[in-house]
């Protein structure tokens, strides 16, 4: 094979997987998204006082959980 060819597929390739992926997030990716996030967040007492009254701007109904601790 060419050397100037592979060079040259490398670079289209790399031309594609540059682009933005504009396919809509599915019901699957966005709760995957969402526990990465809490995941990440756990630590955070702002993000545990928003877990634990059930504040939410997400699509799933908010819960309110009066009186339980996490551990």
């Amino acid at each position: 094979m060419d050397a100037e060819q592979t060079i040259a597929e490398i670079e289209w390739l790399e031309r594609i997987f540059a682009l933005p992926d504009i396919r809509p997030l599915s019901a699957s990716d966005l709760a995957a998204v969402n526990r990465r996030h809490d995941e990440r967040q756990a630590n955070s007492p702002w993000f545990r006082l928003w877990q634990r009254y059930g504040i939410c701007c997400r699509a799933e109904s908010p819960v309110l959980r009066l009186g339980e601790l996490e551990s």
